[in-house]
């Protein structure tokens, strides 16, 4: 009785554990997260790189954000006035500076 009892025991510990490797594995079907797809497009440009110098410039690719386009319009229209751009030069800078 205590052997199958054991038995019973170790199989549930098993199946346990084999559905939790199962869901916490890549082959979930889940889409990477935005974290995940930063860590491979670093990971990607710094395959030249080794020791201390990869690990700077992994701690300053992961931490860099990413510009949004009302931060390029803020500093496009900042510059457009600095320059005092009026009319058609000021549509065809602002035009060039929010492409670039």
């Amino acid at each position: 009785m205590f052997k199958q009892f054991t038995v019973a025991a170790a199989s549930l510990v098993l199946c346990v554990g084999l559905a939790q490797a199962q869901a916490s594995g890549p082959a979930t079907g889940k889409a990477p997260s935005a974290q995940q797809n930063k860590m491979g497009e670093c990971n990607k440009e710094a395959a030249d790189k080794k020791g201390d110098e990869r690990k700077a410039f992994m701690k300053t690719c992961l931490s860099a954000k990413k510009t949004t386009q009302q931060d390029k319009m803020k500093t496009c229209n900042k510059d457009a006035g600095d320059k005092k751009l009026k009319g058609d030069d000021r549509k065809k800078f602002m035009s060039d500076c929010l492409k670039a």
